[in-house]
């Protein structure tokens, strides 16, 4: 009697190594997803859009408590702040509360000269006259008037010089925010971006106006130049704030 040779196990052989290589391809095709994955968000997250949760009522009525908000972060490496744009940023040390960022309006640009006066704001540009701005974002009473612009500070101080490279900056809901009339103006440094976009609830989606002031320029002469002279390290925010999964909230 012949017997055919028993091939099964040499011919099984050479299959385990190959299943092997395959099973490590496949987790570097994954690690290396998820390292691209993280590289990208970073960089996004850092240098170009953040999302924040809205967790103040400052900027009431324009920002309600509660919404997202989405800062860009991009366009202010090549183009200065205006004037009535949302920002978000760091407050001064002493005013801190766990790291989480003021989102306010910026009204006084640098060299400006800003002053209260019966509740209204007025605006002195470098080398201009007193102009009364019209603030329809601010927020009203119960009857529908506008709330006047108070002191906010123990002194009652009511007129400020905004210093080279810092803003004045004040929240729509002006008898509940602390801003620049508490603290003064803050120092462009502590900036994270200007809000852009309010991305939820789905029925407030739009994007963050910016009026515009009669009588006054919505940017320094110099503005576009300083932004060229800033350095790339320009601070990005992105540890500023608590995170909320992935969002930092305000």
């Amino acid at each position: 009697m012949t017997y055919a040779p028993d091939s099964t196990a040499g011919d099984s052989a050479p299959a385990e190594p190959s299943t092997a290589r395959r099973g490590f391809g496949c987790l570097l095709e994954i690690v290396e997803t998820l390292v691209l994955t993280l590289v990208i968000y970073l960089l996004i997250h850092n240098f170009i859009a953040q999302p924040f949760e809205v967790d103040q009522n400052s900027m009431m009525p324009t920002i309600q408590p509660g919404e997202y908000v989405l800062i860009d972060k991009l366009t202010p490496r090549f183009d200065d702040f205006r004037r009535g744009d949302v920002i978000v940023f760091q407050p001064p040390e002493q005013y801190q509360q766990g790291g989480i960022p003021f989102i306010k309006r910026v009204i006084g640009l640098p060299g400006d000269t800003v002053e209260l006066v019966n509740g209204n704001v007025f605006i002195t540009a470098p080398g201009g006259s007193p102009v009364r701005i019209d603030e329809p974002y601010v927020r009203r009473d119960e009857r529908g008037q506008v709330m006047p612009t108070q002191p906010r500070d123990a002194n009652s101080t009511s007129e400020w010089t905004v210093p080279d490279g810092s803003y004045f900056v004040m929240g729509d809901n002006r008898p509940e925010s602390q801003d620049s009339r508490v603290f003064g103006p803050i120092e462009r440094d502590l900036i994270v971006g200007r809000a852009w976009l309010r991305y939820f609830p789905l029925d407030r989606i739009g994007f963050v106006q910016r009026p515009e002031y009669a009588g006054l320029p919505d940017q320094t002469q110099d503005g576009a130049a300083a932004r060229r002279l800033l350095p790339l390290g320009y601070p990005v925010g992105g540890s500023w704030a608590t995170i909320q999964a992935s969002t930092s909230r305000l």
